[in-house]
């Protein structure tokens, strides 16, 4: 006699031999009722903005940067993908810093990093620390090219 069990979240299916012997009739549910709830990207190419993915950033309080700067990203057509948005991601660091409660600083709070200025007042950092390792090797290597 074969019989069901759930553990937990799972079902478990004990089976006789008889009942392994013949073809199974059970029938999957349809996964595309899963799929109803759109992605990151809409159909048409779009930024879906309440994809809860983005946890919420793109409504923060650096809410306006962050569809700047991804938007950018997204549709950036540069052969080092999003190296035509580094100003927008820098006004989306800025506004991060305005808010360190809302996003705080993971390397800060590591204690791997010292405190940087205030808002307002110039980096103690040069700009290719604040930059991706990989754009600053393509700076420095077209300016050795020079």
């Amino acid at each position: 006699m074969s019989y069901c069990k759930e553990i937990g979240k799972d079902k478990v299916i004990f089976l006789t031999k008889e009942d392994d012997a013949k073809p199974s009739s059970i029938q999957l549910g349809d996964d595309d009722d899963e799929d109803d709830e759109p992605g990151l990207i809409l159909p048409n190419g779009d930024i879906n903005w309440n994809c809860p993915c983005l946890g919420g950033m793109a409504s923060g309080p650096c809410g306006v940067e962050f569809r700047q700067a991804f938007g950018c990203f997204h549709h950036s057509q540069e052969e080092m993908k999003g190296s035509d948005c580094l100003e927008s991601f820098d006004q989306l660091q800025t506004c991060f810093r305005k808010y360190p409660g809302m996003y705080p600083d993971k390397k800060d709070e590591e204690g791997k990093r010292e405190p940087e200025s205030s808002p307002g007042e110039p980096s103690s950092l040069s700009p290719s620390d604040q930059l991706p390792p990989e754009i600053v090797a393509k700076s420095l290597s077209s300016a050795v090219a020079s």
